[in-house]
């Protein structure tokens, strides 16, 4: 108490006197010793080294903060709604600290106004202000201790700037919330990557599209996969809702779906036994007449020379014909005659 009436009594000649106020503003107490908060507003983009070589930025404050803020969230959810389950309570924390949630938090109360950096990171809807906010609860924790944080945040944000039962029956992950719907319709749903690129500093970002029974639905931009999905399932969420003609045309498609995928084929399979390895098959398939179409053979002949190929054929077999019965004369000719000079030699 004595130390903040002192801080009062100094304030009017401190030579940072703007950020004084400033800071009083935003944490509802005067700091003590400002260089914990002027590193809470440092960005890395701008950070310089100490005099050990170390660089001087807003990161660990950050890491400390997220720590300090998960337990001072953690013990108001846990006060607020007795008896709820860990789930809920979970839940319920997760929706007060997320980054979204922290970087509207840090725009409102001013501190995006206040952070040093290099201007790059500003140009898009980046965590610096929600890093930022982490950072100032670790500075304030370090500052004035324990419960400045818990006093800030039940006063100054659970109590002007967020309604801790709204925020905790309201459903924020879009991408949950859609894929139960789907479920329970029994609706085929993806997620598709469109795009993975980088924006003019370098920033990875993400185009996703959700597709629902092959219809393209919503799309969403974003500098991490998570964010692209969410506002994508957003968007899809919104049309279901406001769009009778979308969800319609929706369950079309799946009803046309289901159908094709429940259709009985009609053309049972025949038990009667294929019979042509049986002896004369050949000749009655020959018999055949108007074929469906024509069959081209390796030798590029058609089917329709195959009679004109049947004739030599056969012309070629008499000649062969013919020509065995010739040797075979000539064989028994030479036959008789080698057994009558042995019958003359033994009789003679």
């Amino acid at each position: 108490m004595l130390t903040n009436i002192i801080d009062r009594i100094k304030l009017p000649f401190r030579k940072e006197k703007e950020l004084y106020l400033s800071l009083y503003q935003i944490i509802g107490i005067l700091p003590h010793n400002l260089s914990y908060y002027q590193t809470a507003l440092l960005h890395k983009s701008v950070a310089h080294r100490n005099a050990k070589g170390k660089p001087v930025n807003n990161e660990r404050l950050e890491f400390l903060g997220d720590a300090i803020l998960d337990a001072i969230v953690g013990d108001i959810v846990y006060e607020h709604f007795p008896g709820k389950r860990e789930g809920f309570l979970t839940n319920t924390r997760s929706k007060i600290v997320q980054r979204e949630t922290l970087n509207h938090l840090a725009k409102e109360l001013g501190i995006n106004d206040l952070i040093l950096s290099n201007g790059h990171s500003s140009s898009h809807n980046s965590y610096l202000g929600g890093n930022a906010f982490e950072a100032l609860v670790g500075a304030l924790y370090l500052d004035h201790g324990y419960n400045a944080c818990m006093k800030f945040m039940k006063k100054q944000i659970l109590g002007e700037m967020i309604n801790i039962d709204k925020v905790a029956y309201k459903e924020v992950n879009f991408k949950s919330k859609l894929i139960e719907w789907g479920q329970k319709n029994k609706v085929k749903l993806e997620f598709n990557l469109l795009q993975h690129a980088k924006d003019k500093e370098g920033s990875p970002t993400f185009d996703f599209q959700v597709v629902i029974e092959g219809i393209a639905s919503g799309q969403g931009h974003g500098y991490s996969k998570k964010e692209s999905q969410q506002e994508a399932a957003k968007i899809t969420l919104q049309r279901l809702r406001r769009e009778p003609q979308f969800i319609e045309e929706v369950f079309n498609a799946k009803s046309n779906r289901t159908k094709m995928e429940e259709e009985p084929v009609l053309d049972v399979p025949d038990t009667k036994q294929n019979m042509n390895f049986m002896v004369g098959t050949e000749m009655k398939e020959e018999k055949c007449e108007n074929p469906i179409h024509e069959e081209v053979f390796i030798d590029g002949s058609s089917e329709s020379s195959i009679p004109a190929a049947k004739e030599t054929a056969v012309d070629e077999a008499k000649a062969d014909d013919h020509k065995l019965t010739e040797f075979e004369t000539a064989a028994d000719d030479d036959r008789e005659a080698i057994i009558a000079a042995a019958e003359a030699k033994a009789f003679g």
